[in-house]
């Protein structure tokens, strides 16, 4: 069972293993903690940017029950940037995964698409996608389990 501690120390083969290999899950409900990964910053670089960018700007997402969710921004738990969600084939390898789709919701995050995938009862792990090409990866964790 991953945690997001060692996803930080993995490598971006490692974590794209592990997407291709899990299943895409139930779409999440309620708040979800949110932890960014970098894995081409280095192991040591992955940890300081998940913690700058955990701080500063985003810190998970809200999940509604109709098929929407908000991002989490800032210190201050602001919620923001809506995007619709659903299940639908990863750009990845075409397999099934939760897809969180901001094109017909944002005029300035048109061009992202985020991909998730259960790697654990209680952890997401998500691919993130910019006008079509692979940026980065984040963890969606339930606030109410225990953190990696």
């Amino acid at each position: 069972m991953p945690t997001e501690t060692e996803l930080l120390r993995s490598d971006d083969k490692q974590i794209e293993e592990l997407f291709r290999e899990s299943p895409a899950g139930e779409v999440p409900r309620g708040p979800m903690e949110g932890v960014a990964i970098i894995p081409g910053a280095g192991r040591t670089g992955a940890r300081v940017l998940a913690g700058m960018v955990n701080r500063f700007c985003w810190r998970g997402k809200v999940f509604s029950p109709e098929g929407y969710l908000s991002n989490r921004l800032t210190a201050l738990d602001i919620l923001s940037i809506v995007a619709m969600v659903g299940p639908g084939p990863s750009r990845l390898d075409d397999r099934e995964c939760i897809v969180i789709d901001y094109s017909r919701t944002s005029t300035v995050f048109g061009a992202v698409r985020d991909e998730l995938r259960q790697v654990d009862p209680d952890l997401y792990l998500g691919l993130i996608w910019l006008a079509g090409h692979r940026i980065g990866w984040f963890t969606l964790r339930d606030p109410g389990s225990v953190r990696g």
